[in-house]
């Protein structure tokens, strides 16, 4: 049986014209997106051309909410109670469905980002909010890092999740992102994407940063649009699961 996986990219998030081609470029190469929606990048204007584009490609449409900090893009939480939080991420994902919802396209996956996601893999109150956002907005799946507080609260909650991975992140050896802050963290080579995908879709493994093996058993893996080289780099990464008989597919 061929092995199968989703790739996912967070876009919505950079300005202007060129920020709406790279979306589009990584578009037709991913089975779902994440859309920003106001709280770390992305406004309306940017929020309508990305799900019209998804649309038009296929591609299904996911919320990509986040502490409410454009300052550092997402990273910051700022000590926001959890009564405040919950009422910015609302108001966030209600706004991307709103305008999906305008066009005839429908929001189907919750991503929390940056910061926040990191946080509620590991926070089970912040993980239950996330979860009750879901709830909330009617939206039934979730996207997150497997083994964690998200999944467990997702799970108990009846919603669907999907376990994901990086290809252009660097791991620790307990299965954590490594910190953006260290040199190397993300990685900005196409080969080396390439090879950590391969390891994660066929063996269910990824190399951390400081050479140990660690189990990961993912539904999808997230190409993040704003790498260097993204576009390119995401091209290659296809082609290359491709080309080893993995079928992408949301």
């Amino acid at each position: 049986m061929s092995e199968r996986i989703c790739l996912n990219a967070d876009l919505g998030e950079l300005p202007g014209d060129e920020g709406r081609r790279l979306d589009r470029a990584m578009l037709a190469l991913v089975t779902r997106c994440n859309v920003a929606c106001g709280g770390h990048a992305g406004d309306a204007g940017t929020m309508v051309a990305t799900i019209e584009a998804a649309r038009e490609a296929g591609v299904r449409i996911g919320a990509h909410p986040s502490y409410p900090d454009r300052a550092t893009f997402g990273r910051t939480r700022n000590g926001m109670p959890l009564e405040a939080l919950r009422v910015s991420l609302l108001s966030q994902v209600r706004a991307l469905q709103a305008e999906a919802r305008a066009i005839g396209a429908s929001v189907d996956h919750i991503k929390p980002h940056g910061s926040l996601y990191n946080d509620a893999a590991r926070d089970g109150d912040l993980a239950r909010l996330v979860v009750d956002l879901c709830t909330e907005t009617g939206i039934g799946e979730l996207l997150g890092p497997p083994d964690s507080a998200l999944q467990q609260a997702a799970e108990q909650a009846g919603l669907r999740f999907v376990p994901e991975g990086f290809a252009d992140r660097l791991y620790e050896a307990d299965g954590t992102l490594t910190p953006r802050s260290v040199p190397g963290a993300v990685i900005e080579d196409g080969d080396k994407q390439l090879r950590q995908s391969l390891g994660i879709v066929r063996d269910g493994e990824v190399f951390a940063r400081t050479g140990e093996r660690v189990p990961l058993q993912v539904a999808t893996i997230c190409l993040h649009g704003d790498t260097p080289g993204a576009a390119d780099n995401a091209a290659a990464l296809r082609a290359g699961l491709e080309a080893h008989g993995i079928i992408v597919q949301p």
